[in-house]
């Protein structure tokens, strides 16, 4: 059996592998961390819709309450970034979460959410690693408790309060909203965030399938084709969609369909900079257009590798006004630094409120340029991964696709900036066993030529 290994925020695997016996290691692994850096307050503990999440759950406090910590769940199956925030508002001592996210029903996770409500950063991550062992519990009467509490509450009023200090009053009455939870954590959540806010709400894939209607929560193009429908056919002025556990988003607008998680970035941070002032995060896979929009508005960049530890680590050392990455995961200044797909859900609809994104999108790229960005992948076995990587290093070539290569950027694999403006980067996946390759340019065909470029310089090193 594979060993328990820990990559983005947790441990993610198929179910033969994500057994009770090994969720209780991980348990007695945070506990011990836990413990060991001195923290006593209590512990929140979630999990997504999946069938086997509740009781992997149950597993993770009883282990936990074995260890001397109190443990708050929830009602039932609520989204990730409402346990981030716990965190800070209730000063727990950190959150598990049982969820594989956007991976299909027989994939599970836990990711462990360290005393900051922000992403758990390599070291610590490794440290949780080196603890895994079997649970070794306390007498029982040195046991903690368990109880439920309510999470969404206190996210929503959160939520409208920073939003409302930032972009003024929302009323989103005369606003319809098609949201699509892919029968993840958002729904009952993201919707009823949305009713709150005044906007008239169509539900799509709202109800309990643990099995997610035989697919994956992926919130994909391919996978959202009733939202795009409802929206481009004017049954909706907005379309709004989850993941599987509600920490990212994807937008449908009536012009474009599925908007571009570049697009949707570049047009956030242009509406934000009308009202506030502030750097920006974005990691190395994340379009330049974001850079052209602060550069119009004297704001800096600050690039990161890819994943959200590193963005969230990033908006903290630069007082960041929004941070945020190409798949859809954002957040902003004075919230919690994790992603949040609810937030951003009600963020967006206010956004779209003022002035419709696809207007605002036009504008941009009337300024600044077109741009296009397409990623493919290349199967590589995990063990791979880091061998493939060091041997590009010797075939990094002085042109792509007929291009000179200015500079070559080794945050996160290796980026290559193009004279002609446009890059292309080649870097490990952090959830499964593939190389991804990224291209951005003015068209299309220039993206496929790069991509094609990318995957030929790489397919040799597997």
């Amino acid at each position: 059996m594979e060993t328990i290994s820990f990559g983005t925020d947790g441990w993610r695997a198929p179910l033969e592998e994500f057994t009770a016996p090994r969720v209780r290691m991980v348990g007695q692994a945070v506990a011990t961390y836990l413990a060991d850096e001195g923290l006593e307050g209590p512990v929140a503990v979630g999990y997504d819709a999946r069938e086997t999440s509740r009781g992997f759950a149950e597993e993770l406090t009883r282990v936990l309450c074995a260890n001397g910590f109190d443990v708050l769940l929830p009602e039932r199956d609520r989204p990730t970034p409402l346990f981030a925030h716990a965190i800070v508002e209730r000063d727990l001592a950190g959150a598990l979460v049982v969820t594989a996210s956007h991976n299909p029903p027989e994939y599970n996770g836990v990711k462990f959410i360290p005393e900051d409500g922000a992403p758990a950063l390599p070291e610590v991550m490794d440290a949780v690693a080196d603890r895994l062992a079997e649970p070794d519990p306390l007498p029982e009467a040195e046991h903690g408790s368990a109880e439920e509490v309510d999470f969404v509450e206190p996210h929503a009023e959160a939520a409208f309060d920073l939003l409302e200090g930032t972009i003024g009053e929302i009323d989103l009455e005369g606003l319809s909203v098609a949201y699509d939870a892919m029968y993840g954590s958002g729904r009952g959540t993201t919707d009823a965030i949305l009713e709150r806010a005044g906007a008239d709400v169509d539900r799509l894939r709202c109800e309990q399938d643990p099995e997610f209607g035989g697919g994956a929560p992926e919130p994909a193009p391919e996978n959202l084709e009733e939202l795009v429908s409802s929206v481009t056919d004017g049954e909706a002025d907005l379309g709004v969609a989850n993941d599987g556990d509600a920490d990212r988003i994807a937008i449908v607008t009536p012009e474009r369909g599925y908007l571009d998680e570049n697009l949707f970035f570049a047009a956030l941070y242009d509406y934000l900079l009308e009202r506030d002032s502030g750097a920006v995060v974005r990691t190395v896979s994340t379009t330049f257009l974001i850079d052209r929009v602060a550069d119009a508005h004297g704001e800096a960049v600050h690039e990161v590798p890819v994943g959200f530890k590193w963005i969230a680590r990033g908006m903290a050392d630069h007082d960041a006004l929004v941070g945020g990455e190409e798949s859809g995961g954002f957040t902003i200044r004075g919230h919690v630094r994790e992603k949040d797909g609810v937030l951003m859900a009600l963020l967006a609809a206010a956004m779209h409120d003022a002035e419709p994104i696809d207007d605002r999108v036009d504008r941009l790229l009337e300024e600044h340029g077109t741009v296009v960005q397409d990623k493919h992948s290349v199967a590589c076995p995990d063990h791979e991964k880091a061998r493939v990587i060091d041997d590009l290093e010797g075939e990094i070539p002085d042109d792509v696709a007929g291009t000179p290569v200015e500079n070559v950027n080794t945050a996160d694999g290796f980026k290559l900036q193009l004279e002609d403006g446009s890059w292309l980067l080649v870097r490990p996946s952090g959830t499964e066993p593939k190389l991804r390759v990224y291209a951005e340019a003015t068209d299309e065909d220039r993206v496929a030529e790069l991509l094609e470029a990318g995957e030929a310089l790489v397919e040799p090193l597997v």
